[in-house]
């Protein structure tokens, strides 16, 4: 336990002090011919982020970028001082992160949970990492949530930078009581992982899109699952696969594709250089923020035609544990009193502004 914990930093928070501000953004109703590129290079002069409009209208649009309908409204958060005219626009606040000591823990009630303590890791940009923006967007809903719903003796956050202590032993011997954030693997299909059988999964804290990255001199075509039988593709090592298999794929387990996972995001995307594979798949903020840093924003695209999946990030619990059942209760009740506030979506546009703004 100790070697563990003495490896563990207590996070400080951070808050976001105003730098400028301007007013964009807003809410846009499809048009007969409309397309989420069309829409994107309209308001955003730029058709690239049509999956930031998809990203912000998942729980609306669904899987299929295609699933718009004349009259839905959508909403468009700030990127860049765009778009500007829609209505529902805000002030949007460009910001910076600046540490501040983590509030008093609270006094205990009767029969209420002890010291709630979470572990969470750097280098999963955009949603923890040190550095950004209140740690990261997962950071700080975890922290909104938490602060909204534990009545309790509080919470502590830990940065232990090594993943794969976290769910086991960190969690699995009580070291901690909760991790984030973490993917969930489809346990209708595959009840037997190893998640699926000793972990709870809160609600989701946030939502985005895996896609398909391809050299545009060599686009491949994605309207059905067929097209990319017989491929080459990429996905890092320790990356769940799961979205590989399902909707019927089953690429991996029928040996359609042949899959490639070297240890490091940038391998993947040096074999996709090299032609060494056809596709990396990848989160679209992990898979553009690598293609920013390593000079690629030129040579690679993301297949726009579908995404692999629409994936969440959850807070876990170690079904073992005996406050399990009240933890995760706990969570949910943050995280849905945080959105019935608007205070969800008022951080998720805060950091979705700079992360796009950033590609």
């Amino acid at each position: 336990m100790k070697r563990f914990l003495t490896a563990a930093t207590l996070m400080l928070s951070a808050f976001a002090a105003p730098v400028a501000a301007q007013s964009c953004g807003g809410v846009y109703t499809v048009q007969r011919g409309d397309s989420l590129s069309l829409i994107a290079d309209r308001q955003y002069q730029n058709v690239g982020r049509w999956s930031a409009i998809h990203t912000n209208n998942i729980s609306a649009i669904g899987e299929n970028p295609n699933s718009i309908s004349v009259g839905m409204k959508l909403n468009l958060g700030c990127i860049d001082g765009l778009p500007t005219g829609l209505s529902g626009g805000a002030t949007a606040t460009v910001t910076a992160a600046k540490p501040i000591a983590r509030p008093a823990a609270k006094a205990a009630a009767i029969g209420a949970l002890p010291l709630i303590k979470a572990v969470t890791a750097d280098d999963f940009k955009p949603f923890t990492h040190r550095g950004l923006l209140n740690d990261g967007l997962m950071a700080d809903v975890f922290q909104a949530a938490l602060t909204s719903s534990v009545s309790a003796e509080g919470f502590d956050t830990f940065w232990v930078n090594d993943w794969s202590a976290h769910l086991d032993p960190m969690m699995s011997s009580h070291i901690m009581d909760l991790a984030f954030p973490w993917a969930k693997p489809d346990c209708n299909s595959n009840p037997e992982h190893e998640r699926c059988v000793n972990f709870h999964f809160s609600d989701p804290m946030f939502e985005y899109l895996v896609l398909m990255f391809v050299d545009k001199n060599r686009p491949i075509p994605f309207s059905k699952n067929s097209d990319i039988d017989g491929r080459t593709l990429c996905r890092p090592k320790g990356y769940t696969t799961h979205m590989l298999d399902s909707d019927g794929r089953n690429w991996v387990k029928g040996n359609k594709i042949t899959l490639v996972q070297p240890v490091a995001v940038s391998a993947c995307f040096e074999m996709l250089q090299q032609g060494k594979v056809d596709a990396v798949v990848l989160n679209e903020f992990t898979g553009r923020t690598a293609i920013k840093e390593m000079g690629l924003k030129d040579q690679i695209i993301a297949v726009q035609a579908r995404p692999i999946s629409i994936t969440g990030l959850h807070v876990l619990i170690h079904k073992s544990n005996p406050n399990a059942d009240a933890l995760l209760a706990t969570v949910n009740s943050g995280l849905q009193q945080i959105k019935d506030t608007g205070q969800y979506q008022q951080i998720v546009d805060t950091h979705m502004s700079t992360i796009w703004a950033s590609f």
